[in-house]
Formats: C-alpha cells, sequence, structure tokens
C-alpha cells in the first residue's frame, strides 16, 4: 500500500540528508553528554541542567529523526562508526571550561541548522510536507535555544541592537 503522495527517487535525497542531519545530531547529543558529566566551576548546577534539558530534547529529535527515515520508507542509518564518517559534529574533549563548553554547543547548532536548511531545500523538492513541517519546528527551537546560549556568553553590560528601535 502506497500511504505516499510523493515519488520515491524525488525522496531519496530527502532521505540521504535526513540520515546525515541525525548522524549530526548523534554526536551533538553524546557531546552534550559528555559536557553534562564534566561540568565543573560556578556555573555547574545552571550548566548541568542546561546540558540535560539539551540532550533530552536531541534524544527525542534523534527518535522523531529515524521515524521519519522510515515513514518514508527507507532505513535510517544506525551504526555509530557511519555516524562519526558523516558527521560534521566533531567528537571534543569534555574537559573544557563552561565558555568554551556553552561556545562549542553553539557551533554544533550552526552546523545542525545548515544541515536543516538542506533537508529543508530537498524536502521542497519532493514536495514533502511531513519533513517541512518536523524540520522547520526544529529550526524554530534551536534558534531560540541558541540565541538564549549567546546571551549566557555576554558580559551584562553588552546591549541589543537598538538602531532598529530607534528609527
Amino acid at each position: 500500500m502506497s500511504y505516499l503522495n510523493m515519488k520515491d527517487e524525488k525522496l531519496i535525497p530527502v532521505v540521504v540528508e535526513l540520515n546525515t542531519l541525525l548522524a549530526n545530531y548523534h554526536i551533538y547529543y553524546q557531546k552534550l553528554r559528555s559536557f553534562h558529566w564534566n561540568i565543573l566551576g560556578e556555573n555547574f548546577f545552571d550548566l548541568h541542567n542546561k546540558f540535560e534539558e539539551l540532550y533530552t530534547d536531541a534524544r527525542i529529535k534523534i527518535d522523531e529523526i529515524a521515524e521519519r527515515i522510515l515513514t518514508l520508507k527507507h532505513h535510517p542509518m544506525s551504526k555509530l562508526n557511519n555516524y562519526l564518517e558523516i558527521s560534521e559534529v566533531k567528537e571534543v574533549s569534555p574537559l573544557k571550561t563552561d565558555r568554551n563548553m556553552i561556545m562549542e554547543v553553539l557551533n554544533d547548532h550552526k552546523i545542525l541548522l545548515r544541515q536543516m536548511s538542506v533537508v529543508i531545500e530537498k524536502a521542497e523538492g519532493a514536495s514533502d510536507e511531513g519533513t517541512i513541517d518536523l524540520i522547520g519546528a526544529y529550526i524554530r527551537e534551536m534558534e531560540k535555544s541558541s540565541w538564549m546560549l549567546n546571551a549566557w556568553t555576554k558580559n551584562s553590560s553588552e546591549k541589543l541592537k537598538l538602531d532598529a528601535i530607534e528609527s
């Protein structure tokens, strides 16, 4: 039974990019776990909880991405060595300062957001509204999370851009 109103050959690029996103998310997830376990210092309580919040969200998204691939009648990549091979998110030492951990997470967000945009582009080409909807929500959530993490890195004396407000 064909429950999809899309041609399989148009979905293959979507599945390839979803598998790349899945690989990136797996490495990102493990990095967050590692930071959660290894955070030290005066920001321990805040960041220990924040990293747990982020990796819990990543775990859910990993499952949703894999299930979307299955919905598109393909198999998700599921071997760790494949994830490490194709992921643009890279493993790092967890022995970093709190600030360096946050900067690393923000860098990973850039990678993930860029890959999500590629997924959206391929999904648009296949008229895959389900994937567009799923990934669009991920983009909105990650942009907000990135804004908050970026705000954490700033001094309280720094200001937002006022030129749009004052003109």
